[in-house]
């Protein structure tokens, strides 16, 4: 895995998306007594994985730390009501990160 990488000038490939955030998401939940399952795109990080707050927030700190600024996590989801926050699944969240590295993208010329 490298570290800040931007994405690619034709965007982010979300296979490739998702297998880093399922990487993130194991961290997050490592020492945790949680089953260990596949992580999909419709997995939801409240029912399912079971993220409290401070998980949110060490998985935006990962976030910015592999991707830089142009993924804001705080940003996504401040624009949500509660309830969206609970129900919020790894697929939205892959291609909210797809849209980040494709603007960044074509902000900065390679």
């Amino acid at each position: 895995m490298t570290t800040n990488r931007p994405g690619t000038s034709e965007g982010a490939d979300e296979e490739e998306v998702l297998a880093e955030l399922t990487s993130m998401i194991r961290q997050v939940l490592d020492g945790y007594e949680w089953e260990e399952g596949e992580v999909t795109m419709r997995t939801r990080f409240g029912s399912d994985l079971e993220l409290e707050s401070i998980d949110l927030v060490t998985l935006a700190g990962l976030l910015e730390e592999r991707y830089g600024r142009s993924v804001n996590f705080a940003e996504f989801v401040a624009g949500m009501d509660l309830e969206e926050i609970i129900e919020l699944d790894v697929g939205r969240l892959v291609e909210h990160i797809c849209l980040c590295l494709k603007a960044a993208d074509g902000a900065q010329p390679r």
